[in-house]
């Protein structure tokens, strides 16, 4: 999985986490994302085991779908998070040493 997609499937499960009934219409306005591209990370994220997707019939003419995370989802939202805030803490040290560095040069 590469970097872009890695860090779309996290929103896609944040979402999801905080909206589980919300359509994919919804979903990828919130994200930014094409319709097409949504239902491809979210049949991906399915295949993986990531979330399982639920139909319920809210009228006679409509089907909507319920998102849900499972455990394997729950853990790589997880593993994303620690990821994504080590990757935050070395930007910002490196930055905080370049200020230091520049200030100690003037």
């Amino acid at each position: 999985m590469n970097k872009d997609s890695t860090e779309d499937h996290f929103e896609i499960l944040r979402k999801i986490g905080k909206k589980p009934y919300a359509t994919q219409r919804q979903l990828a306005e919130e994200l930014g994302f094409s319709l097409g591209k949504l239902n491809y990370c979210l049949r991906e994220l399915k295949i993986k085991g990531f979330i399982k997707i639920k139909s319920f019939k809210e009228s006679k003419k409509k089907v909507n779908y319920f998102y849900m995370l499972t455990t394997s989802g729950m853990t790589m939202k997880k593993n994303l998070i620690i990821n994504f805030m080590k990757m935050k803490m070395k930007e910002y040290d490196e930055l905080k040493e370049e200020i230091t560095n520049q200030s100690s040069n003037l």
